[in-house]
């Protein structure tokens, strides 16, 4: 009789902790997707909290968009030993191309009416607003590097200082959610998502540890 595999017995061969960068301020509701405004890194007891959750002497992943570095460097002044960070494109937010920086609000009100909006909305994980991407394209990005830092880094731990539609889009990758549904995932500044990339064996595959989970100073 061949026994049953003990998922305790399978290596998590690389550990990643997502953190969704801190906020932007930005009263008006602008879209902010591959724009690059500055996040608010001021409240520290937070990012203490969030510090002392995380595995020191981790990869670093960032993207080469400023306020996932900026709060990388507030983690690491708040007392993460983590060694210099590596940017990464593939995990950087999706782009709205030509509504970026505008509010969805003028987008809907225009007259006469914003090209491409209603198709958009018909379908917003797979169409692209105009000169920007769509939402599956971030999760086919995202995908490819999941699985390359994960052969890169084997065995380690990864933190990736990103942003919420990196994280749906690897939620969606782990899940094997379409991307429509991965959408529906809740992702707030500075919170934690845990994913573990196991290797080999009946257990092989990605296995989720938390999502959106926010540290209490």
């Amino acid at each position: 009789m061949t026994p049953s595999p003990d998922p305790a017995a399978e290596t998590a061969e690389t550990r990643w902790w997502l953190v969704r960068h801190a906020p932007v301020p930005d009263p008006e509701g602008r879209i902010v997707g591959a724009s690059d405004p500055d996040a608010h890194t001021g409240d520290v007891e937070e990012l203490e909290a969030l510090a002392r959750s995380l595995p020191p002497h981790a990869v670093l992943l960032t993207t080469p968009l400023r306020r996932t570095g900026q709060t990388a460097r507030a983690l690491a002044a708040a007392g993460l030993r983590v060694p210099r960070a590596v940017e990464d494109p593939d995990l950087r937010e999706q782009s709205f191309g030509a509504w970026e920086g505008r509010t969805w609000g003028a987008l809907a009100s225009r007259e006469p009416p914003e090209p491409g909006l209603a198709a958009f909305w018909a379908d917003p994980a797979h169409r692209a607003p105009p000169e920007g991407e769509s939402f599956a394209d971030v999760v086919a990005r995202v995908r490819a590097a999941l699985e390359r830092h994960s052969t890169t880094y084997a065995g380690r731990d990864i933190i990736a200082v990103v942003h919420a539609g990196s994280i749906r889009a690897a939620l969606a990758v782990a899940l094997d959610l379409d991307p429509a549904v991965a959408l529906r995932f809740a992702v707030a500044p500075l919170s934690l998502t845990r994913l573990d990339r196991l290797a080999g064996g009946a257990w092989a595959g990605w296995r989720v540890g938390g999502v959106n989970t926010l540290m209490t100073p």
